[in-house]
Parts: C-alpha cells; sequence; structure tokens
C-alpha cells in the first residue's frame, strides 16, 4: 500500500507493560454455542504465543440467549478476559464501542465462528507493534491464502470485493473477512468518521485509511466456511450496496476531513495512452460482456429462489452493471484513475435500466407467454435479451464514458 507517512515507534518487548497492548474483541449476538469453545481456544493461543500482555472482550450486542451469562463467567475465570453488553444490536456497534473504550496500543477482532485459523493472528498484529503498518487484515483471496467454502459464497465475495475495487478503486483485496486490527490511534482517528453500525463498518473504515494514505497489511489467512452461519446474505447484500453508494457520494463531495487522518497517498491519474480504436474497443466489450452475462446468470440463479425471477434479476444486473463498467472502463475504453469515475458509472446505471427493460420484458413475455416457467426456460430467454442489448449498452457507455477522452485523442493531448 501506498504511504507518505512516518512509521510510528515500535513496541520493545524488553520493557514491561502493565497495560494489555493487544486487545482482541468477539463480537457475538445469540452465540451460546460457539462463544465458549472460541474464548478459551483464543485465551490458550494467545497465552502459548503471544509476548506481550493481551486482553480478550466478548462485545455481546443485544443477544436474548445464554450468551451474556456465558460471556460473565468466563470473564471470571479466564485472566485477562472480560465482556460488555450493548442493548443494540449490529457488529459495527460492538466493535466501536469495545475499540473506543480500549487502552491497548492495538486492537483486533475475528468472528466467534475462528473460521480463520489463529496461526495468522501473530503475523496479522506483528507490523502494528513494530510501527510498520496502521491496520491490517485477513485475506481470503490473496496467494497464499487456504480457504474451504461453498461455490455460493466464493461468489458473493469476490462479486462485492470486485464491486469495492470498480466503485471505490480500492486496493485491498479483502474487505470482508473477519480478521482485522488497528493501531489505537489511527482507530481514534478513524472511528469518528465512520457512520456504518452493522456489516459494512469494515469496509467504510478501510476505504477511509486507504484514501487518508494509511498503510494497510495484508495477511493471507487458511479460512474454513462456517456451515451454520446464520447472516441473511440478501438483506446484508442490499445493505453493503446502500453502504457504497453512500460512502461514494461521501468521498466525492469532499465531505470527509482525509487529510486530517494521514498522509494523503498519491492518486494515480488517468492513463496518457489513447483509447483503443473503435473494432478492438467492440472485440474487447465482446470479451467484457461475455464473461458479464455468465456472472449475471449465475448470480440470478442464486438470487431468484429469495427474491422472485423480476427482483432476481434486478438485483444480478445491478452487480454485474458496476463489474461491467468498471471492466469496460478500464479494459476497453483504457481509462484509468478516478477521474471521472461518478460520472461513468452514471453511464453505466443509464446503461442498466436499459438492459433492466430489455430483460425485464423478456421476463414478462416468457411469463404471459408460458405462465409458471422455471429456470430452465428463463436463462436462454434472459440469454437472448442480453445479446439485443449489448450493442445498445456499447454506444451508451462508448457516448458517455468517454467523450472527454476522444477530445483529448483529437486534439493531440493526452490525460496526465
Amino acid at each position: 500500500m501506498r504511504t507518505a507517512r512516518r512509521p510510528a515507534p515500535p513496541l520493545d518487548p524488553g520493557l514491561p507493560h502493565p497495560e494489555p497492548v493487544l486487545e482482541v474483541v468477539v463480537p457475538v449476538h445469540n452465540e451460546e454455542h460457539d462463544l465458549e469453545p472460541c474464548v478459551r481456544r483464543l485465551h490458550a493461543h494467545l497465552a502459548e504465543t503471544f509476548p506481550y500482555p493481551f486482553r480478550i472482550t466478548v462485545a455481546d450486542n443485544a443477544s436474548t440467549d445464554r450468551t451474556p451469562w456465558i460471556a460473565a463467567r468466563l470473564a471470571g475465570e479466564l485472566p485477562g478476559t472480560q465482556w460488555v453488553r450493548l442493548e443494540e444490536k449490529g457488529r459495527g456497534r460492538a466493535l466501536h464501542t469495545a475499540w473506543s473504550r480500549s487502552p491497548a496500543p492495538v486492537l483486533a477482532y475475528l468472528d466467534v465462528d475462528l473460521s480463520t485459523d489463529l496461526a495468522a493472528l501473530l503475523p496479522l498484529v506483528a507490523p502494528l507493534i513494530s510501527g510498520h503498518s496502521d491496520l491490517a487484515i485477513g485475506t481470503r483471496l490473496a496467494r497464499g491464502s487456504r480457504v474451504v467454502r461453498g461455490p455460493k459464497r466464493e461468489i458473493i465475495s469476490r462479486c462485492y470485493n470486485g464491486l469495492l475495487r470498480g466503485t471505490l478503486s480500492v486496493g485491498f483485496t479483502d474487505a470482508q473477512c473477519g480478521f482485522k486490527a488497528v493501531r489505537r490511534e489511527v482507530a481514534e482517528r478513524l472511528l469518528p468518521l465512520v457512520e456504518d453500525r452493522e456489516w459494512f463498518f469494515d469496509t467504510e473504515l478501510l476505504v477511509l485509511a486507504e484514501r487518508a494514505g494509511l498503510r494497510i497489511h495484508e495477511v493471507p489467512v487458511d479460512w474454513v466456511d462456517d456451515p451454520d452461519s446464520r447472516v441473511d446474505l440478501l438483506s446484508t447484500a442490499l445493505a453493503d450496496l446502500r453502504g457504497m453508494a453512500r460512502l461514494g457520494r461521501a468521498l466525492a463531495g469532499g465531505r470527509l476531513p482525509l487529510a486530517a487522518l494521514g498522509s494523503a497517498g498519491t492518486t494515480a491519474g488517468s492513463a496518457a495512452a489513447p483509447p483503443p480504436g473503435r473494432c478492438a474497443q467492440m472485440l474487447r466489450f465482446a470479451a467484457v460482456g461475455a464473461v458479464s452475462t455468465l456472472l449475471h446468470l449465475t448470480l440470478y440463479v442464486l438470487l431468484r429462489p429469495a427474491a422472485g425471477a423480476q427482483a432476481g434479476n434486478a438485483l444480478a444486473l445491478l452487480l454485474c452493471t458496476v463489474l461491467n463498467t468498471a471492466a469496460n472502463r478500464r479494459f476497453t475504453f483504457g481509462v484509468r484513475g478516478r477521474a471521472g469515475l461518478p460520472a461513468h458509472h452514471l453511464g453505466g446505471l443509464v446503461a442498466l435500466l436499459a438492459g433492466l427493460a430489455v430483460t425485464g420484458a423478456a421476463l414478462a413475455v416468457l411469463h404471459h407467454a408460458v405462465p409458471g416457467a422455471g429456470p430452465g426456460a428463463e436463462l436462454p430467454v434472459l440469454v437472448a435479451a442480453n445479446l439485443a442489448a449489448a450493442l445498445l449498452r456499447f454506444h451508451l457507455l462508448r457516448a458517455w464514458v468517454l467523450p472527454g477522452r476522444r477530445s483529448r485523442r483529437t486534439t493531440g493531448t493526452s490525460a496526465s
């Protein structure tokens, strides 16, 4: 990651530390079955491997089962363990509260299911203790990670992180892994700016940190999916999309005091090379479109059981449009950097409305002609509708995304 910041001073392991150097927060909501094994395993691991004093904080956000009772008992039995109780639900709220109260120089959190192997905990926090980095995240999407999970969660995770790269131009690879750490002085500056108190909390924190030029260290992790996860994927995805839109508007409007968070990183401008010619653009557009169509159909099959045909199609098309616009912006039309990014995605959304009208109308005609038609009949219709909309989409994107680039090419002035 880019940084112009002077590294923070490291902690000296030879000096006594009466207060905990690391505080690990475990946010929980109705986790009476997983809480005790998690905390005992985490405590034993830290006692055996961590060379500094530590504290484990169970942050209970509005549990209604036996979770508070178990947390209180563990705090009484295990040295360096405490618990806090919040009357409102929200993982982000639990982390915000626990981190804001902590005196530890390094703050971390992990999910109660311990999907991430604890062997990555020391590599996660070591760069923060040494002063090398400001934040650290576990990543399941980098080389060296070993991940075991089903195709549905794999697709959703990669689409989410692809959306972040396409809409907010992030450089980190995995925003959702429940395995992160931050230096306390950095948290003190970041937390007042983070609005979300639910699942988007992590993403918002990381985007603000990166835009401020803070150094984010990534650790490849071994990660095994928890088959008993009770996260509502559809509602969480919709909340994340709203969070991206809100954060994007705030960043585009310059309403966030990022300069106060740290030295700003350099921002790459648009590429100086001229965009490809029309023939090359059409070939690249076709390649991006083929991938987008496959992704659209895959997401549609995953979302249809929960959302229905029309809503599943609309949501799948929205996700694919953001990724498609980002890919065409860079790959098809040769535009790089953040300049003009909101306007380009606005153009992509206009093209989305055209595509949604075509595909939605095709589904409506199919269901009128063949009542009760299932995915087997719907998928070929969607393929044909996507092909029909592709030519219109190409001309809309070309007219909206690159008018300035074409004029610069005509006058012989390259973008800086």
